[in-house]
């Protein structure tokens, strides 16, 4: 299947690396990049110093037969007309993230995928990231015991990146960057509903959209998740914290550094008080060794190029799509609520 990307720039030229590199040839992923079309001409140029074919205009790709998908990673705010138009002319749509900007736009994509009977898939890629999966396998597994807590955080000190992503209308921020990523694996960890939430965004930077956030979920069979994005942040915490009754689960970054430690005896009758600051305390004391022990994390691997493979089995209806209509939509119900409450100070309380 022959594939053109629109928009070649870091997520264009990225898909069109990898699809070039690791799927090329490979008969699980039939995927070709034909060609590539942007705006800009110096990015025109260099798609046909890498070897592609570069289109003139959108109309070109959708008047081309031998086109079977385009994957759109423009800005956020024309992704609609370039998947309602690719639809339209009977294209199979990647879609980066997010989709549009906001639940109704979504909705409208999806409608026009369905009615021209087209493949239309958003790049959740982060569904596929190691760190979320070791997590993941974690708590459904009751690895550390039923969990009831879990924290989620992306921090960097590099500020707001890109120009347009400071712009609200072109759908700039964080929660749209990386909000929409963290909140998906999210839902896909706690199959619940939600019961409540509250939202703060910060401005450190003094742009118009969020520089960061800090989102707290409590869901209904008790889980409270916490994510965390800041780009101000010089000395980055643990991308991962998990609490279970029989203990707690550490992953520090990408890497998959960290560990678990699981609690062999509920009370530590050895248990000693430290000094702490000013003070002494044994509440907030370590553990001795014999009542605590210290494991590895169960470190899980995603398939190479998994998004790729359901995408291609998708088109040639040999499998579902793994990225389903109303997984995205309410991921966008949340991000929406998540916004209220930001503006508002206040907790919203919707089951999500």
């Amino acid at each position: 299947m022959n594939l053109v990307i629109i928009g070649y720039g870091g997520m264009g030229g990225y898909h069109a690396e990898c699809l070039k590199k690791y799927c090329g040839g490979n008969p699980e992923i039939p995927v070709c990049v034909k060609g590539v079309y942007d705006i800009d001409p110096q990015r025109f140029a260099l798609a046909e110093k890498n070897g592609y074919r570069a289109y003139k205009s959108p109309e070109e790709i959708w008047a081309d037969p031998s086109v079977g998908a385009v994957l759109i990673a423009t800005p956020n705010d024309v992704h609609a007309k370039y998947a309602e138009a690719a639809a339209a002319a009977g294209k199979n749509i990647i879609c980066e993230k997010p989709i549009g900007l906001s639940s109704r736009e979504a909705e409208e994509m999806y409608d026009a995928a369905e009615k021209a009977g087209v493949v239309f898939e958003v790049h959740q890629n982060r569904r596929w990231d190691d760190d979320f999966l070791t997590v993941k396998n974690i708590v459904d597994k009751g690895l550390i015991g039923p969990v009831y807590c879990i924290e989620s955080r992306v921090t960097g000190g590099n500020g707001i990146p890109g120009a347009w992503r400071k712009e609200k209308a072109r759908g700039g921020g964080m929660m749209l960057d990386w909000g929409v990523h963290l909140i998906d694996q999210m839902l896909m960890m706690v199959r619940s509903s939600v019961k409540s939430l509250y939202c703060e965004y910060s401005y450190i930077y003094g742009e118009e959209v969020e520089d960061g956030f800090h989102l707290t979920v409590s869901f209904e069979n008790g889980i409270r998740y916490r994510i965390v994005v800041a780009t101000d942040c010089f000395r980055n915490l643990p991308r991962w914290q998990v609490y279970g009754t029989e203990g707690t689960a550490t992953v520090a970054d990408w890497n998959l550094n960290g560990g678990m430690t699981k609690v062999l005896v509920r009370e530590d009758k050895n248990l000693q008080g430290i000094r702490a600051g000013n003070g002494f305390t044994r509440t907030m004391a370590p553990r001795e060794g014999n009542s605590v022990e210290e494991q590895p994390l169960s470190v899980v691997h995603a398939e190479p190029f998994a998004f790729y493979k359901n995408f291609a089995a998708a088109c040639a209806g040999k499998a579902e799509k793994a990225i389903r209509r109303e997984e995205v939509v309410r991921v966008y119900k949340l991000m929406e609520a998540a916004e209220r409450s930001a503006r508002d100070n206040a907790v919203i309380k919707e089951k999500i």
